[in-house]
């Protein structure tokens, strides 16, 4: 009886060896894939400026960031005939360090999905802000049960601009020689004549701290109610809004036997993703076409910097969707050029539709124009502190003194 307990008992532990070796095997065994490299390094790469343009000396401006993804096997060979599915977010609210697009974060930047005949989808997309940068990634078989899909999440870190950096440290220090400079005015000898609540250069000197604070709250204020109201009038006035200058270009064109029409969202708002989808189409027989490239390149108009480009094929309806957020409430331009794949049986000459959309900016929360203004007014008000407190250190016996006059 107990070499039969003996028996059972090593008969149980090799099982679970063998389990255990069997899943520690599966999870040490490569694993299908999805690769991103970005085009410069993402370490070289800066946000984009606010009213940054491409007109040399007006601003600085980069070029949009290329980002390829590459789908691999188990085998860390290229899968062929995927369709590659991308969701671009941009980092996360972070009101107490607001970048410059708060409405912005936390956002969907960019849903694309396109066929990747070598496994690769490239796309161009200019980025915004700083921060960490999510992207939800989704790898399909055009042909059926052709390889497990691959679901996978990504990220790439935007460094700010240094030059962010500076120029908030030269604030800093004129903000704290304006509070030093009070603070050592006020904290030196004075004399009050009868009847004064305090020295005239004291009060003067708090007069003008003030007026100054009064009027940042009202600039706040006004400035928050009046994109406000502005939004909201453009919103049940459209001809009231932002004249967006006519596209040169059709929105629709039948040519060389070929019918394109570029179609969605007529008009957008920062914060959130418009839809936009081209198709493509025999209109004789109404079939689609799908052995045709496809260019998108979208443009901001203010400044003529590109937001966003991608160049692939239409599905199988002869149809690219996308979704893709206006970050910059400036009219943009969307441009699709059609041109013939180098094996497809029909060549013609390439042709583009296009269409203007309007961009509905808005204005940053008051939460975070006052937490703005918070950090200011306690930068002053730490450079007065200092300059009371080196006032007193060299005259440690003298301060204020009371002169009154005795009839």
């Amino acid at each position: 009886m107990t070499r039969l307990k003996w028996s059972t008992l090593l008969g149980a532990i090799c099982i679970i060896g063998i389990t255990l070796y069997g899943w520690i095997g599966l999870a040490q065994s490569p694993q299908p894939s999805v690769r991103l490299t970005t085009n410069p390094p993402i370490n070289q790469v800066r946000p984009l400026e606010a009213e940054a343009t491409t007109v040399l000396g007006s601003g600085h401006y980069n070029p949009p960031v290329q980002l390829m993804l590459q789908a691999f096997d188990a085998q860390g060979q290229s899968l062929k005939d995927a369709k590659i599915h991308l969701q671009l977010f941009t980092p996360g609210k972070n009101p107490w360090f607001t970048t410059d697009f708060p409405i912005v974060e936390g956002t969907k930047l960019l849903d694309i999905e396109g066929n990747a005949p070598t496994g690769q989808l490239q796309v161009q997309q200019t980025l915004p802000i700083r921060g960490t940068y999510q992207l939800l990634v989704g790898v399909t078989p055009l042909v059926a049960n052709a390889f497990e899909p691959i679901q996978q999440k990504l990220t790439l870190t935007l460094p700010e601009n240094p030059l962010k950096f500076r120029y908030f440290g030269i604030l800093v220090v004129i903000l704290l020689a304006v509070g030093l400079l009070g603070g050592w005015v006020i904290g030196g000898r004075q004399t009050i004549q009868p009847g004064e609540i305090a020295p005239q250069r004291v009060r003067l000197l708090l007069s003008g701290l003030i007026v100054v604070a009064i009027a940042a709250l009202l600039w706040v204020n006004i400035s928050a109610e009046l994109a406000e109201s502005h939004h909201t009038m453009s919103m049940s006035m459209p001809g009231m809004g932002e004249e967006v200058p006519p596209s040169s270009k059709p929105a629709k064109l039948q040519s060389q036997g070929l019918y394109m029409q570029l179609s969605g969202d007529q008009s957008a708002t920062v914060g959130q993703p418009a839809k936009l989808q081209v198709s493509i189409s025999d209109p004789k027989t109404s079939q689609p076409l799908t052995d045709v490239v496809l260019k998108v390149t979208t443009t901001q108009l203010e400044n003529n910097w590109v937001a966003f480009a991608f160049e692939g094929t239409p599905d199988n309806n002869g149809k690219l969707a996308w979704e893709q957020e206006f970050f910059d409430g400036a009219p943009h331009s969307v441009v699709v050029e059609i041109a013939p794949q180098a094996n497809a049986k029909e060549q013609f000459q390439p042709f583009q539709v296009a269409e203007n959309i309007p961009v509905e900016g808005v204005a940053p929360p008051m939460s975070v124009r006052l937490i703005s203004l918070t950090y200011f007014t306690g930068i002053v008000v730490i450079g007065l502190l200092l300059g009371l407190w080196l006032r007193h250190r060299q005259t440690p016996r003298t301060g204020l003194t009371w002169n009154r006059s005795v009839s």
